[in-house]
């Protein structure tokens, strides 16, 4: 933790689930998130008993504080029938894995529908179903807020508000924002009260108790653009202010900031992209942080 921030990456489970806890250790990190199986594939494998010890026994080790998951990039809750019946059992055994290996949230990007209203109501409906199957355990299914490419559903804060609302098990629920996607629908954060007027909306329609986890990404594209083109801390069109109203912000104290960067490294310096990113966060937050 920087000055009260939680921060981390989304980070490999090459070599195995334990191995991003690995890696957040070795950056100092406080959070970590990761993929629970491949994010581009139906298949589900296996999950021993064994490998779930290891990675809770690992998480304790090395001290980690929260740990977010991602849903796979398939999953459309949203979509025709076949694509949603594999995405309800997709998310049902994600949601599962996640509980098992004591896993804190499980974020998704809700699903794409030509019709909003219809989307929503598939979505909702998804989630009910989902929860009923899988018995409540430590991880909360938290709904992204999408930058509003093609027929996304999620870009207003109005969509989550209507799915929550829709939904019987809304206490197993909450909202993760992504920086760029909220950015490229057209919601400006770059300036203070251009920030604090985009938060006190979220509020107003969404509630910040529902917020669990924000995704920090600097975005390629410009404001509204609704296109979703992740860039690194400062060096998009988002820029260092917008960042620095974020985590300076006291409200966001106990949210898990993640880090969506590229996976690169810079060519200049031969540094790793996730330590520069930290370390520009961490020189944004003031000593006296936003009340």
């Amino acid at each position: 933790m920087i000055g009260g921030m939680i921060l981390g990456s989304h980070l490999s489970i090459a070599g195995g689930l334990h191995k991003a806890l690995e890696k957040a250790a070795g950056y100092g990190f406080g959070a970590v998130a990761l993929f629970v199986r491949n994010q581009v594939q139906w298949r589900e494998p296996s999950l021993s008993d064994a490998k779930v010890l290891k990675f809770r026994k690992k998480r304790v080790e090395l001290g980690i504080g929260p740990v977010i998951a991602h849903a796979s990039y398939l999953v459309n809750l949203a979509g025709r029938k076949e694509i949603r019946d594999k995405s309800l059992t997709a998310m049902a055994a994600d949601l599962d894995r996640c509980n098992r290996l004591g896993i804190d949230a499980l974020v998704f990007h809700p699903g794409s529908n030509p019709d909003t209203a219809e989307g929503i109501r598939l979505i909702a409906e998804g989630l009910d179903e989902i929860l009923t199957a899988v018995p409540a355990g430590p991880t909360t299914i938290l709904l992204e807020g999408t930058a509003g490419q093609g027929n996304s559903v999620g870009c207003r804060f109005e969509h989550l508000a209507a799915i929550l609302d829709r939904c019987k098990g809304r206490d197993r629920l909450g909202v993760c924002l992504d920086t760029c996607h909220l950015f490229a629908a057209g919601y400006e954060i770059r300036l203070a009260d251009a920030y604090a007027a985009t938060m006190d909306e979220f509020d107003r329609i969404v509630g910040l108790d529902t917020l669990r986890a924000i995704h920090l990404n600097d975005s390629k594209k410009p404001l509204g653009s609704r296109v979703d083109r992740h860039a690194h801390i400062g060096l998009g069109e988002i820029g260092a202010d917008g960042f620095s109203q974020l985590v300076n912000d006291v409200r966001l104290a106990k949210i898990p900031m993640i880090l969506e960067t590229p996976k690169d490294v810079d060519e200049q310096t031969g540094r790793d992209w996730d330590e520069i990113n930290f370390e520009t966060l961490c020189n944004l937050v003031k000593s006296k942080r936003r009340k």
